[in-house]
């Protein structure tokens, strides 16, 4: 699984790349890879999927980076 401040990144990037859509990018993944039996991206997308709704629901603001670790 990725770091805490990666998964912030990947989360800021989906953001950047789809814009209102990057919840739902954030789904196909999740069903991507669930179809595919890989549990491990699995936990990794849906850990990213959260970042997501943390930044929508805070204007874009990541927790400070103390609070990652």
């Amino acid at each position: 699984m990725l770091g805490e401040w990666e998964l912030w990144a990947c989360a800021k990037r989906v953001l950047q790349t789809h814009g209102e859509n990057a919840a739902l990018h954030a789904a196909e993944q999740i069903g991507a890879l669930v179809l595919n039996g890989d549990a491990e991206g699995v936990r990794t997308w849906q850990a990213i999927a959260a970042c997501i709704a943390q930044l929508c629901a805070t204007g874009g603001q990541a927790p400070p980076i103390e609070r990652m670790n």
